[in-house]
């Protein structure tokens, strides 16, 4: 055993013990104090760079679980809209059915006809107001858009089946039907008897599509489900716009004119349908984890009531003021109810849907929230362990230290 004073080696290696475990219990500390065991990168490198990416996902899944919640709020603010105008339209229904009857008088039928077009204002109304955070939701702003290559012809609505992209349509030929009341409705259309015509798909294929309609409006229907309403109204027989027109007697107190396009730019028509302006729900933390929402139009035209862009209440289609319109008038009211019945379960859908996305959101923000917690919290009975261990580890060191810097001085006895 060599005894030496320059260099106390017993005190350094005592000393770097007990820096070393001193490091550990502030560390054991830190852990035990905040309740994570990955306070800083030195921590676990791998384990915070998995936190960090897992946390901006548990953030992203409660704004997600917040944003289907406000989608709920949007549908459930249009359904009662809509639950409003059905009591509407039941109440338009019985009018109908009370006009259609022998009994009444023609004031009464003008009564009634009165209390109808108020009532269609009133679902004008809805339709233009009904709004979530300004809003509007039954504008058609919130609908699948269609576009045509003529300024005039516009495209009313069409289902959601339909394929997404460019149709073409030959609009050679226009035939309808006038009676005695201006009523006017197809009869026939590009020369088929049938009311069918080829329409060439985005996909390439020339497919039957049935047609039907008014002098303002064309239904096409394709067996595929797709189906869309074109406002023909660019159509109308105009002087000098390049339309001949043919008029037959059909000596029974009705007319079928003939339309016919004699300029060949305006004998079809090029329709481009897109997915776009439904309203888009946020509903996952990630990219294209969405949810779009449709809202048809709502509006005294779209349910039948009224004639495109006519401004004026007395131009309803729907005419209770005679026992014939009041018959008429139960078809179109009862195809009405339908209309909004459908618009209905459509948002009824929507809402379960969103509900089931809050519920599959809130499983996996639990989830996703256990295994960060694995990653991030800490054990505090086994860091309470640790920590027991490195206090004693550390006061040992102390005190053997102590010891250490003893030791030169018991050297100098030697020299007495």
């Amino acid at each position: 055993m060599s005894l030496k004073i320059n260099y106390n080696v017993s005190a350094m290696i005592a000393n770097n013990s007990l820096k070393l475990n001193d490091n550990k219990l502030s560390t054991s500390l830190e852990r035990l104090s905040s309740g994570f065991k990955i306070n800083s990168a030195k921590d676990d490198a791998a384990g915070l760079a998995i936190s960090r990416r897992m946390n901006a996902q548990l953030k992203g899944l409660r704004a997600a679980s917040q944003d289907a919640k406000d989608g709920i709020s949007v549908i459930e603010i249009a359904d009662g809209a809509l639950s409003e105008v059905h009591d509407i339209l039941q109440r338009m229904n019985e009018l109908a059915i009370k006009s259609s009857n022998g009994t009444m008088e023609d004031g009464d039928r003008d009564a009634i006809q009165m209390e109808v077009a108020q009532l269609a204002e009133e679902i004008d109304r809805i339709g233009q107001t009904t709004e979530y955070n300004s809003q509007k939701l039954f504008t058609g702003e919130f609908d699948l858009k269609g576009f045509t290559n003529q300024l005039e012809i516009k495209v009313d609505k069409y289902s959601d089946a339909n394929m997404f992209g460019e149709y073409k349509l030959d609009m050679t030929d226009l035939e309808f039907l006038v009676d005695e009341k201006n009523e006017v409705t197809l009869t026939s259309y590009g020369g088929s008897a049938d009311n069918t015509v080829s329409v060439l798909r985005p996909d390439g294929k020339n497919e039957l599509y049935k047609v039907s309609g008014d002098f303002y409006h064309l239904n096409f229907k394709g067996d595929n489900g797709d189906e869309f309403t074109l406002d023909i109204s660019g159509y109308k027989i105009y002087e000098g716009a390049g339309v001949t027109t043919t008029m037959n007697d059909n000596g029974d107190g009705t007319y079928t004119y003939t339309y016919a396009q004699a300029d060949p730019a305006k004998s079809a028509i090029d329709l481009d349908l897109t997915g776009y302006g439904a309203m888009t729900f946020q509903i996952g933390a990630n990219e294209s984890q969405t949810l779009d929402v449709r809202f048809e139009k709502l509006s005294m035209e779209t349910l039948g009531f009224k004639n495109q862009d006519s401004d004026q209440t007395k131009d309803m289609i729907l005419d209770l003021g005679t026992r014939d319109g009041a018959l008429r008038g139960i078809d179109q009211v009862t195809a009405a109810i339908n209309q909004v019945s459908s618009m209905r379960s459509r948002l009824g859908a929507y809402q379960n849907r969103l509900e089931h996305t809050g519920t599959n959101l809130a499983t996996s923000d639990e989830n996703m929230t256990a295994a960060y917690s694995r990653i991030m919290d800490t054990d505090m009975a086994e860091e309470m362990s640790n920590y027991s261990n490195y206090q004693v580890v550390s006061q040992a060191a102390t005190a053997i230290l102590a010891q250490a810097n003893e030791r030169p001085s018991q050297m100098l006895q030697l020299l007495q």
